[in-house]
């Protein structure tokens, strides 16, 4: 059960060396020669460090990084290269930043991954919404308006993650998800449960 630390500097994001990353893997437990490093701009999408770093981990490793924008080039790819690390049994766990709450070794940590998880999908489904919404315009110029993008099983997930934050803004988060707020709480109730519509959905059918 070992610790492993993957650092990545990027001139384009001005990050020219990794010895902040460096200094706080050790500080964090991992072993100097557990510390696998990568030089690339933004755009490259080579790590053959990374590849190696993945490779090397075992049932029962975690792997730890600084920043979650160290891991991975979007959410998506972030994704993953998380659900392939929990297929194999590798914990993640994330240092500082945004990411910090990320620790798959521990039931929290695992539900904040799930709502990571469900953004990616939501990203997708939204994208493929707004392609389609785009054709049905072009296809019916001088048709006003549109019956709103329908509840899918991605949106339900991020609705329950949301709905059981006291922070959260029910007009906001509808408008996000393009749904109206029936349809919302036809599926998700006020404290993030789900409800007989959303069960149904996540259960196909």
């Amino acid at each position: 059960m070992a610790l492993i630390g993957y650092m990545r500097v990027s001139k384009s994001d001005g990050s020219q060396t990794t010895d902040l990353q460096r200094d706080a893997l050790i500080a964090a437990g991992v072993e100097p020669g557990h510390l696998y490093e990568d030089k690339a701009s933004g755009k490259q999408e080579d790590r053959p460090h990374l590849d190696a770093c993945l490779k090397a981990l075992r049932p029962g490793d975690t792997l730890l990084v600084w920043k979650l924008d160290r891991l991975g080039r979007n959410l998506r790819h972030l994704v993953n290269i998380v659900h392939d690390l929990t297929a194999r049994e590798v914990g993640l766990k994330v240092l500082t930043g945004q990411g910090a709450a990320i620790d798959t070794t521990s039931a929290q940590g695992k539900l904040v991954f799930g709502i990571f998880a469900a953004l990616a999908e939501f990203e997708r489904e939204l994208i493929s919404e707004r392609t389609k919404a785009g054709l049905e315009s072009a296809r019916a110029r001088g048709r006003k308006g549109g019956r709103p993008f329908k509840m899918t099983p991605a949106k339900v997930r991020l609705a329950m993650a949301s709905m059981g934050q006291p922070e959260t803004n029910v007009a906001a988060l509808c408008k996000e998800l393009g749904i109206t707020r029936q349809t919302l709480y036809r599926h998700v109730s006020p404290t993030g449960e789900l409800r007989e519509d959303g069960r149904k959905l996540l259960m196909g059918g």
